[in-house]
């Protein structure tokens, strides 16, 4: 599914860290920075999870939440956020359906074979759940502040 910005989010309710649960409806009043991501404790996912909440403080004055999304367990979600100190939730998709309702479930190459894999993406939700922005093939570097600067377009 090819998502476009103007049109609503798909819902979701997935289980979460901390033994909770997610729903896109939770993020009705405010924004939700959705971001999906290949693995728990790889270097560019750390990398990004650790950016996103050194910035937690930032997003939360402008509204806006922060939820990042994988096939990974719910307990492997709390030691990673554990061993990291981390300040943003992390939901997981185990069957894989929100992330390919989201558009983030692709056929990657590497070393010339092709397999199945979750793309690096960024959704801005806004109130209503109308999609604001997004970014595909994410780059770690500097993405958080990107993603802030947007952020800051829709809130001023």
């Amino acid at each position: 599914m090819e998502l476009k910005v103007g049109q609503k989010a798909p819902n979701f309710v997935l289980p979460a860290n901390n033994d909770t649960e997610i729903s896109l409806r939770d993020y009705k009043k405010q924004f939700l920075v959705l971001y999906f991501y290949p693995k728990d404790s790889t270097p560019g996912c750390t990398k990004e999870a650790i950016d996103f909440s050194e910035n937690i403080e930032e997003f939360t004055k402008l509204k806006a939440a922060i939820v990042g999304i994988s096939k990974d367990t719910p307990s492997k979600h709390d030691k990673f956020i554990e061993k990291n100190a981390l300040k943003v939730s992390l939901a997981s998709d185990l069957d894989g359906k929100v992330i390919e309702n989201y558009g983030a479930w692709i056929e990657k190459n590497m070393y010339g074979k092709k397999y199945m894999g979750i793309e690096r993406l960024t959704v801005l939700i806004g109130p209503e759940n109308k999609i604001l922005q997004i970014w595909r093939k994410v780059r770690v570097k500097d993405h958080a502040n990107n993603v802030l600067k947007e952020l800051k377009k829709h809130t001023s």
